[in-house]
């Protein structure tokens, strides 16, 4: 059968392979024992294609670095540039159009960093693959696999394509990058007719990208390169595009409103002034220029770029690393959660949490897979009369047993296991009891295992009983250690330890068993039932029906992934910052449940629980209406978890997911927010994210939220700031205009320059380095559509702040002439040094209010002595800074020829800086008054 033959019809094969025969699986992929021969695996690579993920097609670099330097703001930066040449200050053009490349360099480096999820898929994939053609091994390079090969696995390998099995032995494999759940899974080579399950859980498939961690097995390929399990996520996280961040969007509309302020001011006072004032029309253009310039803060886009800088690096100490610097705001004001439970609520380990012994209940205390802990029995030590039959049965669990426990390599470091993390745990429980596994083994070296098997539900292994040294160290005989499903072990025992010896393990005790088993259930524990069993001598019926009969029942293990201690905690946190928590999990939907109640997600009513096949069922209608409630996604597929994302997004909601497997990168990439787990994380998972928990905790993901809240404020903060100076900047060219020139031009437009890219940037920088706002977590999320400049931040900006500004400037303006003799002489003309002098003082009356505008901007309501004078030494370098570069703008020869400054005596600088505690103490008397209604004015994220 050629490869003609095979890819007709491929995708009702790929859909029904799992039902087929063996026979029937390598009919329809024209393959067989002996694999293909080599002349139809290239004819078949030729038609297929080669087993790899194909990258997405992106926009070109150059057109992604361009991006950076035509969206509105940076036109306006250009635009300024230009403005100072054309007031020839060619030095101020050059200023700002390197600002604007700077800028442009730095995000697209950010985006560029961003942009590797499909890189991550690519390099997932192992390099070769064992495969049979023509009856021989043959080691490939895995991008050679085409479906019809009969593919070779063993513990270790990393598949490399789908595949049906054909032969299987004790074959386990850990799917946890596609499900999201670390358990291995067993396979069967068994056809499957696979109703109410996913695709990912029908045992007898294969996929790419998983491993087997036990047994061996054989798979004939049916699905390579973007036709796997693996490729469909490929697809669906190149498929995903990027949203710009509210942040982004905000600064947007920011944009567009301050250009149709800046260019409307600009046009009016154009039009007053060549038709009221008579000034030629090339002056008027360069006025309306300045108006223009005074309007635009362009120090506005590096700023919030510092901070959100600041941001990251506040972040990143609280072991929440950010790719993209945009994210940091869009934490702030997010609304929903959609996590993962395994790994990012839990610790990711399997540990024994209960011991049920002949009716006792035992309690296991510890998490991990470390050996601290102890069992208790409620609250107390086990008394010795019923430890004898505790640890008879852990040992029995712990020799029936393949994993291995290793220990840390260096202090402070963490266990880690080989093999099934169920076994692990038990071997863990019995560390905790005092049982020496490794002494234990030498008294019992196993001679035969019977592996579990799913229809038996069990697994035993036969030990030789081996007398200690001191008494002669001769075998004893054999005995038997069995674990298992509990109905299905108690089914094979006769009789049940106690404390006290032996019992007929009769309809009462049995009953008991059945109750404890549900009692732990219900709490979502797993439980296993340990049994073991003397042979007599001479036994050697060594089948399973043959040594899992006539059993004595050694008691219960009840096990659980338990929940990370610091995450109830954070849940309450949400809760209280008005943030949703929404499960979305592989896992059952009972266990999900019990852990969404252990950490607080969940405390009323059962939720409802909604499973993968029930979710693909929905309409996009009553999904909507499911995430009104209190809802559970279980065994959810990556697809499914990515229309959940997106319906959300759809309400109105800012939602956040985290993940750590392949499957969980078409989600991280459709949230606003993906978080990624930096330790148990896939590459792909963190490729595709936005952030990278350094420590997989969920409560770094409310830490993170209340920085991005801080962050958000203090853009406001500084917006508010930086905002203030344009009404003092704009009110001199109002003045010469409505005087008709008879007040020559108070600021000229390199001045204002200088206050915008230079004296007010750094005291800004120190704003966006306030800390979090006492409180910020005990309110809802700001809402979507409350803007960065809302009426109240414009009217404290330019209505409170702005005049005081303007009549400090304009009456350091009038002082300075005053002192040379206006009014009697006429004001300085320009040109003159009294006229450099005058709009120095009024550059500097602006710079003064400005150092005291700082400090009132820090908080809402709240005194500066109650938030500290000295408590951002940011704002205190700034202010320094600030302060400095005026000084310099006013006293060195170079600069004093660029801006038009010249030196200014000491009642000049007595009369300029008390204008700053001028400020300060008017907005103290207003924050005075506010605090007195009770009531604040509207806010700009300060503290309150």
């Amino acid at each position: 059968m050629d490869g003609a033959t095979v890819s007709e019809d491929s995708g009702k094969l790929r859909a029904a392979i799992h039902t087929l025969t063996i026979a029937e699986v390598e009919a329809a992929l024209g393959t067989g024992g002996d694999g293909l021969g080599q002349a139809e695996a290239a004819r078949r690579l030729a038609r297929f294609g080669p087993n790899a993920i194909r990258p997405a097609r992106g926009r070109p670099l150059i057109v992604r670095f361009l991006a950076n330097y035509t969206h509105l703001m940076a036109i306006l930066l250009w635009i300024g540039g230009i403005v100072g040449f054309f007031a020839r200050m060619p030095q101020l053009g050059v200023a700002i159009w390197l600002v604007n490349v700077i800028n442009g360099i730095f995000s697209f480096w950010q985006e560029y960093r961003a942009e590797k999820a499909t890189e991550a898929l690519r390099m997932l994939l192992p390099s070769f693959a064992r495969v049979v053609r023509d009856g021989e091994e043959l080691r490939l390079p895995a991008e050679e696999l085409v479906p019809g090969d009969v593919l070779l696995l063993a513990e270790g390998d990393r598949i490399c394509a789908d595949g049906r099995l054909i032969a299987e032995a004790e074959l386990r494999v850990d799917q946890s990058v596609l499900t999201g759940e670390s358990h291995p899974v067993r396979k069967t080579s068994d056809p499957v007719p696979g109703g109410g399950m996913g695709r990912v859980e029908l045992p007898n498939l294969v996929f790419a990208g998983t491993t087997v961690t036990a047994g061996t097995g054989r798979a004939v390929v049916f699905a390579t390169g973007m036709d796997t399990a693996f490729g469909a996520i490929a697809s669906l996280t190149q498929g995903v595009g990027e949203a710009p961040s509210p942040l982004q969007v905000e600064l947007g509309r920011v944009t567009r409103v301050v250009t149709a302020l800046a260019a409307g001011m600009g046009l009016l006072f154009f039009t007053l002034a060549v038709a009221l004032a008579g000034v030629e029309t090339a002056e008027g253009f360069i006025f309306a220029m300045g108006m223009i310039v005074a309007f635009v803060p362009e120090g506005l886009v590096p700023t919030v770029t510092l901070s959100l800088a600041m941001g990251v690096q506040r972040m990143a100490r609280r072991n929440a690393l950010i790719k993209k610097l945009s994210s940091v705001e869009t934490l702030g004001c997010c609304t929903v959660i959609c996590t993962d439970k395994t790994g990012t609520l839990t610790e990711n380990e399997m540990t024994v949490r209960g011991l049920w012994i002949g009716g006792h209940s035992l309690t296991v205390t510890g998490a991990g897979y470390g050996p601290e802990g102890t069992v208790l029995d409620e609250g107390h030590p086990v008394d010795d009369s019923l430890a004898v039959p505790m640890r008879r049965m852990l040992l029995a669990a712990g020799l029936c047993n393949d994993a291995r426990l290793l220990a840390p390599e260096d202090a402070g470091g963490r266990w880690s296991i080989l093999g099934d993390p169920t076994e692990a745990a038990l071997k863990v429980a019995a560390a905790k009891a005092g049982v020496d596994l490794d002494a234990e083994e030498g008294r019992f070296p196993r001679v035969r295992e019977i592996p579990f098997e799913s229809r038996r539900k069990m697994m035993s292994t036969v030990h030789r009983v081996t007398a200690p040294r001191g008494e002669g160290g001769g075998p004893l005989g054999l005995v038997v250690f069995v674990k298992g499903a509990p109905r299905e072990v108690a089914a094979r025992c006769c009789r049940i330890a106690l404390d006290g010896g032996e019992s007929a393990l009769d309809d009462g005790w049995r009953e008991k068993i059945a109750a404890a088993t549900d009692r732990y259930a219900r709490g979502a524990l797993r439980v296993l039932a340990v049994a073991a069993r003397e042979l007599p001598p001479g036994f050697s019926d060594f089948t399973p029906a043959g040594v899992e009969a006539d059993l004595t029942f050694l008691g219960l293990v009840a096990m659980m992934d338990p929940p990370r201690p610091e995450v109830a905690e954070a849940v309450e946190r949400c809760r209280r910052a008005g943030i949703r928590i929404i499960m979305v999990t592989g896992d059952y939907g009972l266990t999900a449940e019990s852990v969404a109640r252990r950490i607080g997600c969940i405390s009323g009513a059962p939720p409802r629980i909604v499973t993968g096949a029930e979710l693909e069922a929905l309409s996009p209608a009553a999904l909507e209406e499911i995430l009104r409630e209190e809802v559970i996604f279980a065994r959810a597929a990556p697809e499914q978890k990515l229309r959940v994302v997106a319906a959300l997004q759809g309400l109105g909601h800012v939602v956040a997911v985290t993940g750590d497997g392949v499957n969980d990168a078409p989600a991280l990439k459709k949230a606003d927010i993906g978080v990624a787990m930096g330790l148990s994380g896939t590459d792909v998972a963190r490729e595709a994210a936005d952030m990278v928990l350094a420590d997989d905790n969920f409560a770094s993901i409310v830490n993170a939220v209340e920085e991005g809240r801080a962050v958000y404020a203090n853009i406001r903060r500084f917006a508010t700031y930086v905002f203030t100076s344009n009404m003092a900047e704009a009110v001199p060219f109002v003045v010469m205009l409505f005087s008709r020139g008879a007040i020559p031009l108070p600021l000229t437009v390199m001045q204002v320059l200088s206050i915008d890219l230079g004296t007010d940037m750094v005291p800004a920088i120190g704003l966006g380095a306030e800390l979090p706002e006492e409180g910020v977590m005990d309110r809802p999320p700001r809402p979507r559509n409350d803007p960065l400049l809302n009426r109240g931040v414009l009217a404290r900006a330019l209505l409170w702040y702005g005049v005081i500004e303007a009549a400090a400037a304009m009456s350091a303006y009038f002082f300075l002439n005053w002192l040379h003799g206006w009014p009697r002489v006429p004001l300085a003309a320009e040109g003159t040094q009294v006229y450099r002098m005058a709009t120095t003082m009024t550059l500097a009356g602006v710079v003064a209010a400005q150092v005291g505008a700082v400090f009132a901007c820090r908080s809402d309501r709240v005194s500066i002595l109650t938030i500290g004078f000295f408590s951002n030494r940011l704002v205190l370098l700034g202010v320094a800074v600030e302060l400095a570069l005026l000084g310099l703008l006013v006293y060195v020869p170079f600069l004093r020829e660029v801006f038009h400054t010249a030196p200014l005596g000491p009642v000049e600088w007595c009369y300029v800086l008390a204008w700053a505690p001028a400020v300060l103490l008017a907005d103290e008397a207003r924050k005075a008054v506010m605090r007195r209604r009770g009531r604040s004015t509207p806010s700009t994220g300060g503290s309150s």
